[in-house]
């Protein structure tokens, strides 16, 4: 048996948006199950989202710590942010991250991982990158606003991140995702064939 997920796509009744936000919306489809019942499910739609790994020569993952209002907690992330331009190419989106949030620059760049953070309420999709040979990026910092104008940096050793998500002492899917990927590719000396940082991304098509 081969484990790999698979398009599909069930009939769809009817379809309508009861709530529109500035980035995402809130969608509700009748869908007909493989039995014949419709059944009315609600979800969140989503550009979709990059986040990048950051790991320096120490071998420590650059992290900021940012207020998360819905949860009511300030979370240690690694950087991340949508997809604001339909089709956006999710390389540069995360490199433009990178800067904008820490300030920072990389020299190779492979796809970590590519998930989907909430499959039975949200369609969003996520492209997860490591990002090595860091260097402080050129020119001046981006201006901050808003949860973005608190936050916190910091530079914490691998291991040590691995011992606080198994802890459970770091709770945001980015970061928990990609740091045990991180370990999960070193423990099987996969680092070196990792995708390259344009492999195509059927979740989220874009234009190299």
């Amino acid at each position: 048996m081969t484990i790999k997920d698979t398009p599909e796509e069930w009939e769809i009744r009817s379809t309508e948006t009861p709530f529109v936000g500035n980035k995402t919306s809130v969608r509700t489809d009748e869908v007909v199950m493989p039995g014949g019942a419709v059944v009315r499910r609600d979800y969140q739609v989503h550009p979709g989202s990059v986040a990048v790994l950051a790991l320096d020569d120490e071998d420590r993952v650059l992290l900021i710590k940012q207020y998360r209002h819905p949860v009511r907690h300030k979370l240690w992330e690694i950087p991340a942010g949508l997809l604001d331009v339909p089709g956006e190419n999710p390389l540069h989106a995360a490199q433009r991250e990178l800067y904008e949030e820490a300030h920072v620059k990389a020299e190779d760049w492979r796809v970590l991982t590519d998930v989907y953070t909430t499959a039975g309420g949200c369609d969003e999709a996520v492209r997860i990158f490591l990002a090595r040979g860091l260097s402080e990026a050129e020119g001046q910092r981006f201006e901050v606003e808003d949860e973005e104008a608190d936050m916190e940096h910091a530079r914490v050793p691998v291991e040590d991140l691995v011992r606080a998500v198994l802890a459970g002492d770091v709770h945001n899917n980015c970061l928990v995702v990609g740091v045990l990927s991180l370990a999960a590719a070193r423990a099987a000396a996969a680092l070196d064939t990792l995708r390259p940082a344009e492999a195509p991304w059927p979740a989220r098509p874009f234009e190299a």
